[in-house]
Order: structure tokens, then sequence, then C-alpha cells
């Protein structure tokens, strides 16, 4: 078989397909940036599998240049790059990476919200650019994290994982999600309603897949029934917010 990776992965990944028995060959593109839409297409019309990444867009088009194509392995957890109804209708297989980064993306969660909570960038940014000069006892002073109530949206895998570390903060739980999770009774953590979640929340961190019904879920509304000095984190796809 002949596989076809759409960008620069780790070392020992490419080394590993080009050693199994199954794989004839393998084609990586060399350069680390985004493939044209005419490099993609030529690359899956190379191809036997093709190990895509999000910034692919795998759509029945795409497809379509390789009627034999076996799988497309979507190099990443999320696979809202791939239009899986065009490709289930073609009888391709699409895999992901599930689970892969569920501690990583919960620790970067929590590293956001002590940061942000701390103001530690911000300290960081202050003193190298020469502003401080001299301790003032109101200056740079952030918000405290323990025993506050964070509100998780979406407590799947990571919203769980974020909530373990909250619980060692001493922080209150409270989550927001399609049905009640019976593991979340182990952190103490609560279901509540959405609005309830925004209006109590002093952290809010998003965890939902991106789709149609979670596009911009939080919008000018949900601004607006948040508390005035509420902290937002989004770990989840870009689009769950209304930057605007």
């Amino acid at each position: 078989a002949k596989v076809f990776i759409t960008r620069r992965i780790p070392e020992e990944a490419i080394e590993l397909l080009k050693n199994a028995p199954e794989v004839a060959e393998v084609k990586v593109n060399p350069d680390n940036r985004v493939l044209s839409r005419s490099e993609l297409e030529e690359g899956v019309r190379w191809a036997d599998a093709v190990l895509s990444q999000l910034t692919d867009k795998v759509d029945g088009a795409l497809l379509d240049q390789n009627p034999k194509l076996k799988i497309v392995a979507n190099y990443a957890v999320g696979y809202n790059n791939i239009d899986v109804k065009a490709a289930t209708e073609r009888k391709v297989p699409i895999s992901n990476t599930p689970d892969v980064l569920t501690d990583t993306t919960a620790d970067l969660t929590f590293a956001l919200l002590l940061s942000t909570a701390r103001r530690i960038v911000e300290s960081d940014t202050y003193l190298r650019t020469g502003q401080y000069k001299g301790w003032e006892p109101l200056l740079l002073l952030g918000n405290d994290v323990h025993h506050k109530t964070i509100g998780i949206v979406g407590f799947g895998r990571i919203g769980y994982a974020v909530a373990k570390r909250a619980k060692g903060f001493d922080m209150n739980i409270i989550y927001h999600d399609i049905d009640e999770k019976p593991y979340a009774k182990d952190l103490g953590a609560k279901l509540v309603s959405m609005e309830t979640l925004l209006k109590e929340s002093d952290f809010i961190t998003l965890h939902p897949f991106l789709d149609p019904k979670t596009h911009h879920m939080i919008d000018e509304p949900q601004l607006k029934m948040m508390k005035k000095n509420a902290i937002l984190l989004n770990a989840a796809r870009g689009p769950v917010i209304n930057e605007k």
C-alpha cells in the first residue's frame, strides 16, 4: 500500500509506517505548510491510504479523486475537517486518535486557568518591559482559584480530566452536558443547566465537540449572563464562541 502523509509528523511514526510489511511506499509533504487543494488532490490520487491533518478539508470532491482509496486516517482527536457522510457514501473508512490528548489538553486548560487568574503572562510582560518600579500592595492582583466555582461545558473525557485537577484546588465543580454523567459523582460535580452554569461560575471551560448545535454556543446573550469578573476558557474548537 502507498501512504500519503499531508504534513510532517514525528519521524518515529513515519519510520513505523515505512517498516510495516503492508506498506510499499510512504510519501510525506516535505514542507511544513498546509497543502494547496491541487496538491492535496494529487496526493490522494497517488495513495491507497491518506494520513490527514485538521487543516485538510476532506470532502466528497476530494474522495472522488481516487475511488480506490482504502482509508483516511485523521491525525487528530477531532474530525470536523472531514465530511463523514460523504466518506460513508463512498465506503471510505475514517479513523481518528481519540484519548491521546485527554490529559495533555486538561493540563493546558488548567495552565490557562491559572495563568489568567493569577495574571502570569501580564506580570511577565510588565516586568520584561521595565514597568516594574517596586512592590505595591495592589499591583497586579489576580483572582484566587481555590474554593471558586468552575463550570465545565462538556463533561466527557477532557471535561472530567479538568474536573479532577479542579478537585485538587478545592473548587466547587458544576457541569453542563446532554445528560448526567455517573462518574461525575466521584468528584462531587453537579449537573446544572447552561444558564445556571453561566451565572454561577467564576471560571468556565469549554470542551464540546464542534457541530451545528455547538457552533457559537457562547454568543452575546450567554456572555451577558456571566459574572463580570468570570474567566472564560475555550479548550475546544474556536467557533464554539462567537468572538465578534
